[in-house]
């Protein structure tokens, strides 16, 4: 594949109005279609819906460990160009965002180095986003 597609994720939320709030004003992400139960975000090109779910209480965040640090599985995000994603760091740190992991290089001087943060949004869903310095080592082993 030459030309990536754009992805169309969706994802369970289990307060409509405050995920929106989060997507549109936290990540400053565009609002596309909508209804009472669902809405369409322009995520960095891809199509990400958020969709209405109520909360199971059997519901748990796993994690595994990578690099030392603990990851939250499941997860999504997107692969940013580095200044794009240090701007986004930023940002989110302005905006006292709270990082499971805060933004830091991982796995430096060694292939796949990049740039990585991972944080919850208020429904509970969790988010990476990472950069490399050498988009080539996306999948370099």
């Amino acid at each position: 594949m030459d030309v990536l597609s754009p992805f169309h994720l969706a994802i369970p939320v289990n307060d409509l109005e405050l995920a929106r709030d989060f997507y549109n004003n936290t990540l400053v992400l565009e609002e596309g279609r909508s209804s009472d139960h669902w809405v369409d975000f322009n995520f960095f090109g891809h199509q990400l819906v958020i969709h209405y779910k109520p909360k199971s209480e059997t519901e748990t965040n796993h994690h595994n460990n990578v690099d030392g640090k603990e990851v939250p599985v499941p997860h999504f995000g997107i692969i940013l160009e580095w200044d794009t994603w240090q701007k986004l760091a930023n940002m989110l740190s302005e905006k006292k965002v709270k990082f499971v992991i805060e933004p830091y290089i991982r796995f430096q001087g060694e292939v796949g180095e990049q740039a990585t943060m991972f944080f919850y949004d208020p429904c509970g869903n969790a988010l990476e986003f990472k950069s490399f310095k050498d988009m080539s080592q996306i999948f370099a082993k």
